[in-house]
């Protein structure tokens, strides 16, 4: 690529065929073929003074290095609901825009998410091991039983987009739903969940828990927490693995508090604590509740949606807010 034929887009991260070719016909994208680290993202774009900015994890742009990005940059677009992973306020400083994709993964995380429930409430994880050693032995009526979801009542922490999609979903298993939130959703939105004012409240009644909430500061969960709910609860996290206290969630798990979990995140990802592994009593998953076709492109051209916005001189159509 020459410089005087510069891209109008940098595309730091692997992205699906579609979105890549969107990218190159629309922005003359520089679309790479592995995931670029932050060093390489300031070096292009210095050299080629692009305008834009599609990142990943691993391109997670800091305060020193947005620092160095030249003034060219105009927009940092994220393909994920999520943006923990860079400086927003770094970059907002500099008057450099940072967009999202909130809508993107709504449903497939959502479905992904009663997966994981009825996966631990039902110890899938156990039976599919059974058929895959060779089954061989019938079950007794008292053996190898779950818990069915029908009348339980599920948790959710965090009544945004995600929470909402999974109260709906709960609703047709015939799930009763309570959530908290920093605030009370309308009653239109809630479609007969109940609010509770705060997590202690929410976590004793909780049959089934499952957070939707972002990550960032110190757990959500602790020992103290998975303590309130009802002994032989099953909790489910797609959300941030930063939001459990990992060695309360074993303890929980082997002492009977907990009766099974649902995991698509961890604290240290993708290196996570394989004790968790060792439990047939959890539900792995290696973060994977937007992997469908159909959400990764969409993920993708949310974040190509904005930055062409951004590029025409409009306002970013979803701006990273707080």
């Amino acid at each position: 690529m020459s410089e005087t034929n510069s891209p109008r887009l940098l595309v730091a991260r692997r992205v699906p065929e579609a979105v890549a070719q969107r990218a190159t016909d629309e922005f003359n994208a520089f679309v790479t073929e592995s995931d670029m680290d932050c060093e390489a993202v300031v070096d292009f774009c210095r050299k080629y003074a692009v305008p834009a900015v599609l990142i990943g994890k691993k391109s997670g742009l800091q305060a020193e290095h947005i620092a160095a990005l030249p003034d060219s940059v105009k927009v940092i677009a994220n393909a994920s609901a999520g943006f923990d992973h860079m400086d927003v306020a770094a970059a907002r400083a500099r008057g450099i825009q940072v967009t999202h994709a909130p809508d993107a993964l709504t449903d497939c995380t959502a479905d992904f998410s009663l997966l994981l429930i009825l996966a631990a409430s039902r110890r899938a994880s156990e039976y599919e091991r059974i058929m895959r050693s060779g089954w061989g032995k019938s079950f007794g009526m008292t053996e190898m039983l779950g818990r069915r979801v029908h009348g339980k009542t599920l948790g959710i922490v965090g009544f945004g987009r995600i929470g909402r999609a999974v109260a709906r979903r709960a609703q047709g298993f015939g799930m009763k739903v309570a959530y908290t939130d920093h605030k009370r959703a309308p009653a239109e939105v809630e479609q007969g969940a109940v609010f509770c004012g705060s997590l202690d409240e929410l976590l004793p009644m909780s049959d089934i828990l499952t957070l939707h909430v972002p990550g960032g500061g110190s757990p959500l969960m602790t020992r103290r927490e998975f303590g309130l709910l009802p002994r032989g609860a099953v909790f489910v996290n797609a959300a941030r693995g930063a939001l459990v206290d990992e060695d309360a969630l074993y303890e929980a798990l082997t002492s009977g508090q907990l009766f099974a979990a649902g995991l698509d995140v961890y604290r240290s990802e993708p290196n996570f604590d394989t004790r968790f592994a060792a439990l047939d009593n959890v539900f792995l998953s290696p973060h994977m509740a937007s992997a469908t076709v159909e959400t990764r492109d969409q993920m993708g051209f949310t974040a190509l949606d904005n930055v062409a916005a951004v590029l025409a001189g409009q306002a970013a159509l979803n701006p990273v807010l707080g």
